[in-house]
């Protein structure tokens, strides 16, 4: 017997989530020392955790013995802090990806539906599928989010059998780095039905500059539909501890806690989230060598007469033909980006933003695959 055969449909149906490969198994396949590979795949913060953020998890290892605390309060009380919410509506998750599954789980079911963006996260899609609802892709325009488009297919769905329940939007996208400004952004979700959640993704939002930040918490007041997710791996260097959160209405966080796992969120991510939200010097360094090592690999694309799609992340797209040769090429040389077919975008790479020698490494790589690919 196939034990496969005992899940539903729609979860064999389910292609997994590749992540980006680890330094440990390039260095493994293409015979290169660990310390000679450069990652810039998974959009990780090359400065990682803080001093502070370190002496934080430092104090509570002696702890590991005991469960963490499974309501979070602590970390809790200095988000409420932060954004002027209530506890009660905030959502704690194992990262934002775990946040996201949350509102899937609590409040889709096979017969509802999932709206999102062309060229939008993955984690939208299987969320959905996992659940058995059905996910609906909006054409994308100019890699970016169409809110007409977005619109319309909430509108199509609306008198079928499968309903729409959620919109994803990530603002800024990931992995084309696009970005609907404030007024686009209020002006979509105005339109939205009060019967549909808006689940605004804003894993990117710290690498805004001011005037092109939304006042979306601000807006949680207005919109009851609304949920706010962040996540602590990007900015602010935790990816590896895995801490996300939601803000949205007590209702609404309310439902998604009940299908929480309980201590979902390990003590010392915990310990981490909050130091990390008190170090706002350091959260302005990684901002800063973002700035420039953005400036630095689009420069490297136009010396190289590449396209690229201009980011509001801490990563960008650039196109250079055949992604998988060129990704192949710069693998052999112990560079790893993020190749993006999946995403419905077969001619580009995904690059992060690394430190400045990390950046050049990899622009010089670059440079090589391609005259390589000429010959």
């Amino acid at each position: 017997m196939d034990l496969s055969e005992l899940a539903p449909d729609y979860v064999r149906a389910i292609a997994p989530y590749q992540p980006g490969k680890p330094i440990a198994e390039v260095a493994r396949e293409m015979g290169l020392p660990e310390s000679d590979i450069v990652k810039l795949a998974s959009n990780e913060n090359p400065l990682g955790a803080s001093p502070r953020v370190l002496a934080a998890i430092e104090n509570v290892i002696m702890e590991l013995a005991r469960y963490p605390d499974g309501n979070g309060f602590t970390l809790k009380a200095a988000l409420a802090a932060r954004h002027g919410v209530g506890l009660e509506q905030i959502v704690l998750g194992n990262g934002s990806n775990d946040v996201l599954e949350l509102v899937a789980r609590a409040f889709l079911t096979p017969q509802s539906s999932a709206v999102y963006s062309q060229h939008a996260f993955a984690v939208y899609p299987l969320a959905t599928q996992a659940v058995g609802a059905r996910g609906i892709e909006a054409p994308a325009k100019d890699f970016g989010h169409d809110p007409e488009a977005l619109l319309a297919a909430i509108a199509r769905d609306s008198d079928t059998d499968t309903p729409t329940r959620i919109l994803f939007i990530a603002n800024p996208n990931n992995p084309t780095g696009t970005l609907l400004d404030p007024v686009q952004l209020l002006g979509l979700i105005e339109r939205v039905p009060e019967n549909v959640l808006v689940v605004l993704d804003e894993a990117y939002t710290e690498y805004l500059p001011e005037e092109m930040k939304s006042d979306s918490v601000g807006w949680l007041k207005r919109f009851q539909n609304l949920i706010v997710t962040r996540t602590f791996s990007k900015a602010y260097g935790l990816a590896g501890l895995r801490v996300g959160y939601a803000l949205a209405s007590t209702q609404v966080a309310s439902m998604m806690n009940r299908v929480r796992q309980p201590f979902n969120v390990n003590s010392l991510a915990q310990a981490a989230a909050v130091m990390a939200m008190q170090d706002e010097a350091f959260l302005d360094e990684c901002l800063a060598i973002n700035r420039a090592g953005m400036a630095q690999l689009t420069e490297g694309f136009k010396h190289l007469g590449l396209d690229y799609i201009p980011s509001y992340g801490n990563f960008v797209a650039v196109r250079v033909g055949d992604a998988a040769a060129i990704n192949f090429s710069l693998l052999r040389q112990g560079v790893i980006v993020r190749p993006v077919a999946n995403y419905g975008l077969p001619e580009h790479l995904r690059v992060s933003v690394g430190l400045e020698g990390e950046n050049k490494v990899f622009l010089q790589a670059l440079e090589r695959a391609l005259e390589e690919l000429k010959k």
